[in-house]
């Protein structure tokens, strides 16, 4: 499976700030499914979208 990454944000966001999520909703509220994955590596949190060739599949 593919995914596109529309934005990352940092790990270490104030307490009680979801920046990831917000952005997420965001996205979601105009019709794309987006989702928040935690990237171990770079320790962020992003923002992603199921890969069009993934989704035509489906």
């Amino acid at each position: 499976m593919s995914e596109k990454v529309l934005e990352r944000f940092p790990a270490g966001a104030p307490r009680g700030s979801w920046p990831a999520e917000e952005y997420a909703a965001a996205r979601r509220a105009e019709g794309e499914p987006a989702t928040v994955v935690m990237d171990l590596e770079s320790d962020a949190f992003l923002v992603v979208v199921q890969g069009q060739e993934d989704a035509v599949r489906a």
